[in-house]
């Protein structure tokens, strides 16, 4: 089955790619997410490894996936090594002014034939669900994270006292 999910966001390209592909954040803003957690040295990128799950009503399915494609700052794809067979992919695409276009794609397969296809189409609605979640708390986090504030301009400050002071000398 694939699912497939977008939305925009007001901030630029580069700020949303930073946060989705920090393995640190993604159980921040995925929905159902049970675990996320880097299974090697390498921490992002191509080749990068990731054991991961998500609750599907009563079950948590996933397994040990892999970075196949890693385009910064547009294209991000991975594909299960263990696990229920399935591949992801985030899509970022400039969009309007700094906003950003997301996608994100995700096809799975249940094993055990008929039974299987039965499986994936009870399990359609909950990770659709999932994924609408997940790029709603994406959108709110990137676009209310705090912006670094410029300095404010310094400004000379002449004391009260020397005013006073020369104006009664006059």
């Amino acid at each position: 089955m694939r699912v497939a999910v977008h939305t925009d966001i007001a901030a630029p390209r580069q700020r949303v790619w930073d946060y989705i592909v920090d393995p640190d954040r993604h159980r921040d803003f995925m929905d159902g997410m049970t675990r996320w957690e880097v299974g090697g040295a390498k921490r992002t990128g191509l080749g990068a490894r990731i054991s991961m799950r998500m609750q599907v009503g009563s079950v948590e399915l996933g397994g040990l996936i892999e970075i196949v494609e890693f385009d910064p700052p547009c294209d991000m794809a991975w594909t299960s090594i263990t696990g229920v067979d399935h591949r992801g992919r985030w899509r970022l695409r400039p969009g309007n002014c700094d906003w950003t276009d997301v996608e994100l794609r995700v096809t799975y397969y249940a094993p055990g034939g008929i039974l299987g296809s039965i499986a994936d189409l009870v399990a359609w609605p909950i990770v659709r669900g999932h994924l609408q979640r997940s790029l709603a708390e994406l959108k709110r986090r990137v676009e209310t994270r705090p912006r670094v504030r410029a300095q404010p301009a310094v400004v000379k400050r002449q004391h009260r006292t020397a005013r006073v002071t020369k104006a009664r000398k006059r």
